[in-house]
């Protein structure tokens, strides 16, 4: 494939991405249809949460595309074709949840998605084992993210409950899978930037 080919693809995968239009591995919506009537606070917190963490899933997509795109190790764009197809998943069911909570995503998406793509690309520049590593990292802060989000939702909001654990799963399971195929860790400088980033992305999708 050329890399005009390559390009409008990317292009393509985006729009859909940002339009909810991409399709993930058809995982069953792992809700339990059993949540007791939400107050208005209860909704409102949740629905907070999970535009945060929609936009997460829209970053997650174009670092996943963003390193993909540029790595030359097949089994490794594989593993990273994999992840991000999971992730598509969690993009669809945060999506789908907050628009029953009657919420809105943030209109910052667009400005996720094209500064993960560059920060994917960047890391997967340089070599397959910083890329892993930098993926590695990124679901372990994720891991904890959503355990934040998890003791912060309401108790009586087990669909939400039942999305955020198993993305939870999903993510332990990629920066398990990172490690496994050769990840190399990365700086202690280069973690804290990345938590930095994700703090300024989470604080201002919450509320734009």
């Amino acid at each position: 494939m050329s890399l005009q080919d390559k390009i409008i693809k990317e292009f393509d995968i985006a729009l859909k991405t940002l339009s909810n239009k991409k399709s993930g591995t058809e995982r069953e919506y792992p809700t339990t249809d059993k949540s007791p009537e939400l107050s208005d606070d209860e909704k409102k917190l949740s629905s907070q949460l999970m535009r945060v963490n929609l936009a997460g899933e829209v970053a997650a997509q174009a670092l996943y595309r963003g390193q993909a795109f540029v790595c030359k190790d097949q089994n490794v764009r594989d593993h990273l074709v994999h992840a991000g197809d999971e992730e598509t998943d969690h993009l669809i069911w945060c999506k789908k949840r907050l628009d029953e909570l009657g919420g809105r995503q943030s209109i910052l998406n667009p400005i996720w998605y094209a500064g993960s793509f560059a920060i994917g690309a960047f890391f997967g520049s340089l070599g397959e084992g910083k890329s892993l590593g930098f993926v590695e990292e990124t679901e372990k802060q994720v891991v904890k993210h959503l355990e934040k989000h998890l003791d912060r939702v309401s108790e009586n909001d087990v669909d939400t409950i039942a999305i955020l654990k198993t993305m939870r799963q999903d993510e332990d399971d990629h920066a398990n899978e990172a490690s496994e195929n050769g990840s190399e860790e990365l700086s202690g400088t280069t973690k804290k930037i990345m938590g930095y980033v994700a703090k300024l992305m989470t604080s201002t999708s919450a509320h734009i």
